[in-house]
């Protein structure tokens, strides 16, 4: 299987960088493929999983924030504000988030402060979803 060039910088580190075969990203619209000679193209990033599998056939997870993808020449350049890989989360902040957006959101907002809680809460689903669905194998 062919393989392309894939590179995830989140806000605070260098996430990943390396060969793959396939990546998949949480879009607006559902979620966006990318396998190796894919057509040039730039794409939004919404919270959600995030998944690449590696040259050596293992699938790769994270829960990455909102951001952009740039598929250009073979390579794959994320930037995002947040990337977590499943081990990473810690589920008790996330619940606590959680609990914190739901409340805000019963609460009179502006239209501003509703949308970054809807971000919130966005995030922390992702985060709990999957810390449940793959983190807890180790623990």
């Amino acid at each position: 299987m062919s393989s392309f060039g894939l590179r995830v910088l989140s806000s605070d580190r260098v996430f990943f960088e390396g060969r793959v075969n396939m990546l998949v990203l949480p879009a607006p619209d559902g979620e966006a493929g990318i396998l190796a000679h894919h057509a040039d193209m730039v794409i939004a990033v919404q919270n959600g999983e995030m998944r690449f599998q590696t040259e050596d056939g293992e699938w790769h997870y994270a829960v990455v924030g909102t951001g952009l993808a740039e598929v250009i020449n073979n390579r794959a350049l994320v930037l995002v504000d947040t990337a977590e890989r499943p081990e990473e989360i810690d589920e008790k902040r996330a619940q606590e988030a959680l609990e914190r957006a739901q409340e805000e959101l019963r609460q009179k907002q502006s239209i501003e402060e509703y949308y970054v809680t809807q971000a919130t809460l966005a995030r922390a689903l992702s985060r709990l979803k999957e810390k449940n669905r793959h983190g807890n194998i180790n623990n």
